[in-house]
């Protein structure tokens, strides 16, 4: 596909999995070869993330074009309704596919995704975060490169360990630059707040971390009001959620799925 790869593990009950920007499906390696005893899982990796060739990714249209992918990956395999579970980009894309092909999901579990970001740097709407985005791009494209492998902590908000954070800094050394940049523009300009209602997945679910501080739980809440998703609350924990609290995550994962 010009927009994403996927790898099948295992049988049954179908299982989807969309990693965040500029990481790998090795995301997942916490839960995917558990949840493969029971069901079928795919792995998704975007193109032009972890060293991949990015294909189609290096123009605009990244979001549109990995939906475009996934709804032609769901009715080419016959899956019936499969749970989506997206972390942070990917958990965007799973909203963003079960509101404008609310046939195609039948569970949806978003991992630390808002359905504006913009929120988080002061914006109401689209409007008020379009230069921040452009140069947000600019300077991810001109940024200079990490060296691989990273080998010491770099610091940094994502994870709440150095063994997170190196293994974070290692996913995003080998993305291509260009579909990064692209895709965090696009992710900052995109806002489906008005599109939550559509979701007729059920459950859904999202999960957010606490970590940062207790203003998450006030914005989470105030992002997802009159939407009918179920919000669960994950602490000590930043971002990369399976990383830092891998068997609460786990755990919410298989409640997720046996409902």
């Amino acid at each position: 596909m010009e927009h994403i790869s996927v790898i099948s593990i295992g049988e049954g009950e179908p299982v989807v999995l969309i990693p965040g920007l500029s990481s790998p499906r090795a995301v997942w390696d916490g839960i995917a070869p558990e949840l493969a005893r029971t069901h079928r899982v795919l792995l998704v990796q975007v193109n032009g993330f972890a060293g991949d060739d990015p294909g189609a990714n290096v123009k605009p249209g990244v979001l549109d074009g990995v939906i475009a992918d996934l709804d032609k990956l769901i009715a080419r395999e016959k899956l019936e309704k499969p749970a989506i579970i997206g972390h942070s980009m990917g958990g965007l894309v799973g909203m963003m596919l079960a509101s404008r092909h609310p046939d195609r999901v039948g569970r949806l579990m978003v991992v630390d995704a808002l359905p504006f970001i913009g929120t988080l740097f002061g914006a109401k709407d689209v409007a008020g975060i379009i230069a921040r985005s452009e140069q947000m791009r600019d300077m991810m494209l001109a940024a200079k490169r990490m060296p691989t492998p990273v080998t010491t902590d770099p610091g940094g908000i994502w994870s709440n360990t150095p063994e997170g954070r190196i293994r974070i800094a290692n996913w995003s050394a080998k993305t291509d630059a260009r579909v990064s940049a692209q895709a965090m523009h696009e992710v900052m300009t995109t806002d489906i707040r008005p599109e939550l209602a559509k979701i007729a997945a059920r459950p859904f679910t999202v999960l957010y971390a606490t970590g940062g501080g207790p203003q998450a739980t006030a914005i989470w809440q105030r992002e997802y009001a009159g939407s009918p998703a179920t919000l669960v609350a994950v602490p000590d924990s930043y971002h990369f959620v399976m990383l830092d609290q891998p068997t609460r995550f786990a755990a919410e994962v298989e409640a997720f799925l046996a409902q």
